[in-house]
């Protein structure tokens, strides 16, 4: 898809997506498609992504230097980190950054997504590390991504939200799904008291699986230590199966997101 307009309908599109999908709120979120190696379209600031039209798309420089656009609307305030991301990684022609509700838990916690739990994570993202926190619209978010980017396509944002790369939008946006996808799992398996980590040979085969598949991109290696074992699980087993016969209590709530994080940072 290299027609600049098919572009823009393409970056409403994906806007629309990360919006239904709840992995943006109000005006949050940001997207960006190199179109050549001198113009790059973003998304407007101040605009949910859900409702963006095609005028509102602006055409910027490696630089950020408007070249076109309507007046009203104006570059993405992170449009910084974006710029970055192309000028470290010449293979990559898109990049989204979002807030999912699940990956960016991780992010707040200070917690990579690092473990080798599901295959397509390990195939597709890898290990997801954690770039400190920067202020936003500033060069500090450029200057903590960018030694993680030169590793991954997918990084968590301290206290911030998630950035994925790829090697056009749709890969960009299924980077952002699969981030999302797998820290809700992780999180969810961590709560029923066991993340069950695959070993380094397993591990070693799916990353096999990338050279058979020609798959573009970066990934880092993800971690194959095993989690620390539990004595039982967080929720028991006869109250997931009969979850009307107990209520689940603000305390229970409360003591089992501090073993999620103690049990998450042990590993």
């Amino acid at each position: 898809m290299n027609n600049e307009w098919e572009l823009r309908n393409f970056i409403i599109e994906i806007g629309r997506r990360i919006w239904v999908r709840g992995y943006v709120a109000s005006n949050d979120g940001n997207i960006s498609v190199k179109l050549n190696d001198r113009e790059i379209l973003t998304t407007p600031h101040g605009v949910s992504k859900g409702f963006m039209t095609k005028e509102m798309i602006i055409k910027v420089d490696n630089t950020g230097k408007v070249i076109s656009g309507d007046p009203r609307y104006h570059p993405s305030s992170e449009l910084k980190m974006h710029l970055e991301v192309y000028k470290e990684r010449p293979d990559v022609k898109s990049v989204v950054h979002a807030h999912p509700p699940y990956a960016t838990s991780f992010a707040v916690a200070g917690i990579p997504l690092n473990k080798c739990v599901l295959p397509e994570a390990i195939i597709i993202i890898g290990a997801v590390p954690t770039a400190k926190y920067g202020l936003p619209s500033t060069m500090e978010i450029p200057d903590a991504i960018r030694e993680h980017i030169k590793n991954s396509d997918a990084i968590l944002l301290e206290n911030h939200g998630a950035l994925t790369l790829g090697s056009d939008l749709l890969n960009a946006y299924h980077n952002m799904e699969t981030l999302e996808h797998t820290a809700s799992i992780v999180w969810k398996a961590i709560q029923l008291g066991n993340l069950n980590v695959l070993p380094e040979n397993e591990r070693d085969r799916l990353m096999s699986l990338r050279e058979k598949f020609k798959l573009q991109g970066r990934v880092a290696t993800c971690d194959a230590t095993p989690m620390p074992s539990s004595e039982a699980p967080l929720i028991p087993v006869k109250e997931l199966a009969n979850p009307g016969k107990k209520d689940i209590t603000e305390q229970t709530i409360r003591e089992i997101a501090e073993k999620v994080l103690a049990k998450i940072k042990q590993g």
